[in-house]
């Protein structure tokens, strides 16, 4: 665990918000996040944890400092440039699955690797079928994402996060909507991902439960790391 690669790198990260007045949500932030490492991220609500998932994931760029995944410095390319990189190094769970509701289960999953265009047809719908069974919902694959319950369907966009095969896998709140059985199954999968295929978590949580089994937690406050368990150092 101590030499695995870095995955993803932040320096000297600075946000600020300007309206109804100047206001800095990010304040100097730096970190490394590892292959395989499962990392949650902790704090009151307006600390900054979800503005900094955001600017993590390329969505915003809109920030001061740099931004590196895999590698590859992801600060100052172009949108069209970002939008590649996230859908080929980036998946996504959030709080409401988003999925597209009179869609089957296995089209939503299918649609980032459409997108992409890395593979045909048959081998997307494959792959998706792979997935789906990984997350015990191959049976439900051909019925619409609105018949299924909250806790399938959150388990539907986290296949449809994995069908790229990405790097790193980001969760804002994503057992947030969830029961405490739902909420289990689901660490249980991003445990499995990160353990048995190196793909990195990086999840905003309110959960501290939650928080306390993964493998590293950074808490937040006023737009800066106040608190970084360095399990993997």
């Amino acid at each position: 665990m101590l030499n695995r690669e870095i995955i993803l790198s932040t320096k000297n990260l600075c946000k600020y918000f300007y309206d109804p007045q100047e206001f800095k949500v990010l304040d100097d932030i730096s970190f490394d996040v590892k292959k395989g490492e499962f990392l949650t991220i902790v704090g009151k609500s307006g600390c900054g944890k979800s503005t900094m998932l955001y600017c993590l994931s390329t969505m915003d760029t809109n920030y001061m400092g740099d931004l590196y995944i895999d590698s590859e410095k992801a600060t100052g390319k172009t949108t069209d440039q970002l939008a590649m990189l996230r859908n080929e190094k980036i998946g996504f769970v959030f709080q409401f699955h988003y999925l597209l509701p009179e869609f089957s289960c296995l089209k939503n999953v299918m649609i980032p690797a459409l997108k992409l265009g890395k593979y045909s047809y048959e081998e997307i719908e494959h792959r998706a079928y792979e997935k789906l069974d990984m997350l015990g919902l191959k049976d439900q694959a051909l019925k619409e994402a609105s018949k299924l319950s909250g806790g399938q369907q959150q388990r539907v966009s986290i296949a449809r996060a994995l069908i790229n095969d990405p790097a790193i896998i980001m969760g804002d709140e994503p057992t947030g909507n969830l029961d405490s059985k739902n909420t289990q199954i689901v660490f249980d999968i991003f445990k499995q991902l990160s353990q048995d295929f190196g793909q990195s978590i990086i999840a905003v949580t309110h959960d501290n439960d939650f928080a306390k089994a993964s493998d590293r937690t950074i808490e937040m406050a006023d737009g800066k790391i106040i608190n970084y368990n360095k399990l993997f150092e």
